[in-house]
């Protein structure tokens, strides 16, 4: 299984596998350890066995062999196998020092003088002998000796039958105890995993809940026992109410930063609509004055008209500007004549250059909304404005693309600084002070899947940002 398969299992399962392939392992080197010092016990008792009944029968036999005194041998092996009745000792032939057969307790099996080699040629020394095998029979031989002189050997066929059942009986039980055993501890490292990571499985929860929103755990569910991951899941509440605090204080920081932006241009526009007032005064005074001279009237009411229309153009355009409701409304080039209208007052103030460029139709605006666009050309103009010198120069221009549009805001001012890009460029938390009114436009952008280019050159700064048009936005 691979590493990337393993790593897909809950760790409550990787932990009881673990657990069950440990208890394998370990049951495995106890169950052989078992079998070791069984199968040893078992071969000390089948030698010292094999050996009280070779060595009584070469004490025995050893004259007789000597003098190949076969009904002696023979009288000696029958005496022997019944006193043996019942016991291991199967079948004992006696050879001489030729090899060939003198007696043995079956001599249909060993007739006399046939060759010994077949029943010696398998058989174990006395010090080799063992019950560790498959078979229920074993063979084991020793040597005849008289004055220390090998006059032949003995060879005895035991009974192991009963020892190797029980070998095997002792394996099953130890194979069923130890899957016992591993099934148990398996499920009990399970439960026993499961309860010590509740706690961070609801802490996973809360943080996936509401779409990628976390949400803060209620005090009833946190464990009062494990002080550890109760201290972690009161640091999630904390840092919950932490980002909820931040956020409702950037949402404040948007408001009044939208606000500053209104009261900024509702003081210049004070200005653009207060100067026709005062001729529209003037005009209708004239008319009183020379009511009786029909081609003043005529002059004072055409300038009359011009005045009204400019400043009904002027309250249209603070009123689209504060609509609730443009937020489903398709972005449009009278939106663009609009924040002209609104900035031109501000860069007049200044005495400031304005170079408008708008050459993107109706079709390449209308499948992007409205609200934004206006929210994010009027921030940044305003920047530019307070960025540019007094008799500067600020500039937007709004150009067609394949799949979307380029809006370009420049100014000859001193540029942005450090702060003020990471406000605008980047989606981390903004460093404390400041305003919102850059990381607004950032959001803004991110939210229409745009993005923002930077370019600062010959004493002037660009700022680019590309919209997509379509589903993309």
């Amino acid at each position: 299984m691979r590493h990337g398969a393993i790593s897909r299992i809950p760790i409550t399962l990787r932990v009881a596998l673990a657990m069950g392939v440990l208890m394998i392992v370990l049951g495995m080197v106890a169950s052989q350890q078992v079998l070791r010092s069984l199968s040893r016990l078992h071969d000390d008792r089948l030698r010292e066995i094999a050996r009280l009944h070779v060595e009584g029968l070469s004490v025995a036999l050893g004259p007789f062999v000597l003098h190949k005194d076969v009904w002696e041998v023979y009288d000696t092996l029958d005496r022997a196998r019944a006193a043996s009745e019942g016991q291991r000792m199967l079948f004992t032939v006696v050879a001489d020092d030729r090899n060939r057969v003198l007696a043995a307790t079956d001599p249909l099996r060993a007739p006399v003088d046939s060759d010994a080699t077949p029943f010696s040629e398998n058989a174990s020394d006395l010090a080799a002998l063992t019950a560790s095998g498959n078979e229920p029979r074993v063979r084991v031989r020793a040597s005849l000796s008289v004055a220390e002189r090998t006059v032949g050997q003995i060879v005895t066929e035991i009974d192991v039958g009963d020892l190797v059942a029980e070998r095997r009986r002792v394996s099953v039980y130890l194979l069923l105890a130890n899957a016992a055993a591993t099934a148990l501890l398996a499920f009990a490292g399970y439960v026993l995993v499961a309860r010590m990571l509740k706690p961070v499985t609801l802490l996973a929860q809360h943080m996936d809940d509401a779409g990628g929103a976390p949400s803060r755990i209620p005090e009833i569910e946190i464990p009062k026992s494990d002080t550890e991951l109760a201290r972690l899941l009161r640091t999630f509440n904390t840092m919950i109410g932490a980002i909820g605090a931040r956020a409702e204080a950037e949402k404040r920081l948007a408001e009044r930063e939208r606000f500053v932006s209104l009261g900024r241009l509702s003081s210049s526009l004070a200005h653009e609509i207060n100067n026709p007032l005062g001729g529209l005064l003037n005009t209708v005074d004239t008319i009183r004055t020379y009511a009786n001279r029909p081609d003043v009237v005529q002059r004072s009411v055409e300038l009359l008209e011009r005045g009204l229309v400019h400043l009904k153009d002027v309250s249209r355009a603070i009123l689209d500007e504060n609509r609730l409701d443009r937020a489903g409304l398709p972005l449009r080039p009278t939106d663009f004549d609009d924040l002209k209208l609104l900035f031109e007052p501000e860069a007049a103030h200044k005495r400031q250059t304005l170079d408008w460029q708008v050459q993107a139709d109706a079709a390449n605006l209308a499948s992007i909304p409205a609200a934004p666009v206006r929210q994010i050309v009027l921030n940044l103009l305003l920047n530019a404005s307070a960025a540019a010198p007094e008799g500067g120069h600020v500039g937007l221009s709004v150009l067609p693309r394949d799949d979307g549009i380029e809006l370009t805001i420049s100014d000859d001012g001193r540029g942005l600084s450090a702060p003020d890009l990471d406000r605008l460029m980047s989606s981390a938390p903004v460093a404390p002070g400041g305003g919102v009114g850059l990381r607004l436009v950032h959001d803004l952008v991110v939210g229409l899947n745009g993005r923002i280019r930077h370019a600062r050159g010959a004493g002037r700064t660009l700022l680019k940002v590309f919209l997509p048009k379509g589903e993309a936005a």
